[in-house]
């Protein structure tokens, strides 16, 4: 098995690519060791110390390093990490896990909130997966979109430009009825 990895704009975070498929549909988001315990695969790569995130996507794993690591000195680890999974024949997740995806809204902005979706879905989500993350839908309020960033983009020092020059303008263009962008906390 080769896995390869890729930096991401996030300095801290880095993605790896098994040569597989990771996660048939959806994201997953494991922001601490405590959260991983529906994933073998993440509970392995939290073993290695100084990982601090993982998240995983259809094609890849994003792992997110504490400050003062040094890549050199865990990527192998990781690697090995990875390997070894996918090598046992494991599952990724137990089957009840929970996938990450927009948050439902049934409310009065029900055809808004479907454009902004179907917007994230088709121009940015793509975008941001080959950057090692993902953004998905939170919430709508008087014209203000929240949205939740995972992954490399959890911390990742361009994502308030991301958010406001690029998601904020293109939501902006396409949805006159949105005001502003801003990230939340999930």
């Amino acid at each position: 098995m080769f896995i390869q990895t890729e930096a991401t704009p996030n300095p801290a975070t880095l993605k790896f690519l098994p040569g597989q498929t990771v996660l048939d549909s959806g994201t997953v988001d494991f922001p601490d060791p405590n959260t991983a315990s529906d994933s073998p695969l993440a509970s392995r790569i939290f073993c290695v110390q100084g990982v601090t995130r993982v998240f995983f996507g259809n094609d890849f794993i994003s792992v997110t390093k504490q400050d003062g690591t040094d890549w050199n000195h865990i990527k192998p680890a990781i690697l090995g990490a990875i390997m070894e999974h996918f090598q046992s024949g494991q599952a990724v997740l137990a089957a009840d896990a929970e996938k990450s995806g927009h948050r439902s809204d049934d409310g009065p902005d029900s055809e808004i909130v479907a454009q902004i979706k179907e917007l994230l879905d088709t121009r940015v989500r793509p975008a941001v997966a080959q950057d090692g993350g993902d953004i998905t839908f939170y919430g709508f309020d008087r014209g203000v979109v929240y949205l939740h960033m995972q992954g490399a983009c959890a911390g990742c020092p361009s994502s308030t430009i991301t958010l406001k020059m690029g998601i904020e303008n293109l939501l902006r263009h396409y949805i006159p009825e949105v005001t502003e962008v801003c990230p939340v906390a999930a």
